[in-house]
């Protein structure tokens, strides 16, 4: 008999998958969270804090930045690879990524960067973890994409497994030898691509709670044509989901949780628009009925409501956006969209967020609906 399953209830199966009810981890801190994400996205644009900040802060509060970039960095515990996109993963994920080193190294068994590669490894074994700048220059001299021989030999070689990013030095990756930067125990474990398949999906099930075909294979970003297979050693169980036109699967954790009942508090926090809660905005739609885009790269006339504007989660539901920036001190937010009735949970993420990256006031610009201005600003007032 197919379980059934109600929208509400796999929208709090989600939340609570993704750590957004009940009390936060701080024992555990940022790590505890990494490896209950599985996956935390980077993102060049920085508004408030980069994007991998921002998804720590929208878990466990206050945490200190340098507590934030220790954990992913420098406690040897995560790794930098592709899985959604670039992401900070859990180490223990290693060897589940050895079916996308495999394809590189089929990619790129032929090159013309087999010089460089060979020339920055020997110094990388002398002298330790550098930068491409430091190993030779990034870039020929144009922009974006215009990378050296040396960088894209780096790059190859992050794909194949040979090197791995320990640490982003203003924003720049600094490689090391995969030998020394990966714990023996994970290196030297190369399962074949059913298996790693089987393991994420299954692990993708776990971040999820409940989730479509098609969720399952955008959260490790997985080729439709690979996987499916998986879906059989995945532990997964067949569910169906009030509204949902597709076939949809559960994990065995969610439906434990549904058993004895999902309690907690819930999480009230501004969401990076990278954040896995809403990196799918397909799901986001049917899950939460809240449409969103990421407008950063749509031009600046044509953007309704900002450049990188952050859902507003509140009471389990997402209420609200706000497009923040700063200026003199003050978090502005730039444009700020909230239903009435959630206005004192915006005011609340607000004023945490402006505490969290040392603004002194918040300074609301455009609002809609404007009519809830007078209280918005008399709660950003008093407190």
């Amino acid at each position: 008999m197919t379980i059934e399953l109600s929208r509400q209830e796999v929208r709090r199966i989600w939340l609570k998958a993704q750590g957004f009810i009940g009390a936060p981890d701080r024992r555990g801190g940022v790590a505890s969270m990494l490896r209950a994400l599985g996956a935390v996205q980077l993102d060049t644009i920085s508004v408030l804090a980069r994007s991998h900040e921002l998804v720590a802060y929208a878990r466990l509060g206050s945490v200190s930045r340098d507590e934030i970039e220790n954990a992913y960095w420098k406690r040897a515990d995560a790794f930098e690879y592709w899985a959604h996109a670039a992401c900070i993963l859990p180490i223990e994920m290693w060897p589940y990524f050895e079916y996308r080193r495999r394809r590189s190294r089929e990619r790129y068994s032929t090159n013309g960067y087999r010089a460089a590669a060979k020339e920055a490894l020997v110094r990388l074994r002398a002298e330790g973890p550098l930068t491409a700048t430091e190993l030779g220059g990034a870039k020929r001299g144009g922009i974006w994409w215009d990378w050296s021989d040396t960088k894209s030999a780096l790059e190859i070689m992050l794909a194949e497994g040979e090197v791995v990013c320990v640490e982003r030095r203003g924003w720049r990756r600094v490689y090391d030898l995969a030998e020394r930067a990966i714990p023996g125990e994970f290196l030297n474990q190369t399962p074949d691509d059913l298996a790693c398949w089987a393991h994420l999906v299954g692990l993708a099930g776990k971040r999820l709670g409940v989730a479509t075909r098609a969720d399952l294979g955008d959260y490790f970003r997985l080729r439709a044509i690979d996987w499916p297979a998986a879906l059989e050693g995945s532990g997964l169980v067949e569910v169906e989901v009030e509204g949902w036109r597709d076939r949809a699967w559960a994990h065995p954790d969610a439906l434990g949780w549904l058993e004895e009942g999902i309690r907690g508090r819930h999480r009230t926090a501004l969401l990076s628009p990278f954040d896995s809660l809403v990196w799918d905005r397909d799901r986001t739609m049917r899950v939460f009925d809240f449409h969103h885009r990421l407008e950063a790269y749509v031009p600046k006339p044509k953007r309704i409501h900002g450049y990188f504007a952050m859902p507003l989660l509140a009471k389990g539901k997402l209420v609200g956006r706000v497009d923040p920036s700063r200026r003199d001190g003050a978090l502005v937010a730039n444009r700020t969209t909230v239903e009435p009735r959630h206005v004192p949970d915006m005011a609340k993420a607000l004023l945490e967020a402006a505490s969290w990256v040392g603004a002194d006031s918040v300074v609301v610009e455009r609002l809609d609906p404007e009519d809830v201005r007078p209280e918005l600003e008399a709660r950003l007032k008093s407190s």
